[in-house]
């Protein structure tokens, strides 16, 4: 997964405001830091979607974002 694709898939989700108050604020479950800093680490960026996936209980038919 590309950045602009993630991105677009977190302010799909949650809106712009509160998807980047997400991206650095909420601590993933799954991997215990936020997700900004497990982009800076290089962690994938689609496992970091589907850890706020299921941190936010997303259900599966949005976890593609939404149809262009």
């Amino acid at each position: 997964m590309r950045r602009a694709e993630f991105d677009r898939l977190v302010e799909g989700e949650f809106g712009g405001s509160f998807g980047s108050w997400i991206a650095d604020m909420h601590v993933l479950e799954s991997f215990g830091e936020s997700s900004s800093t497990l982009i800076e680490q290089g962690v994938e960026l689609r496992d970091i979607w589907l850890a706020l996936c299921h941190d936010f209980d997303v259900p599966a038919e949005r976890r593609l974002g939404e149809d262009l």
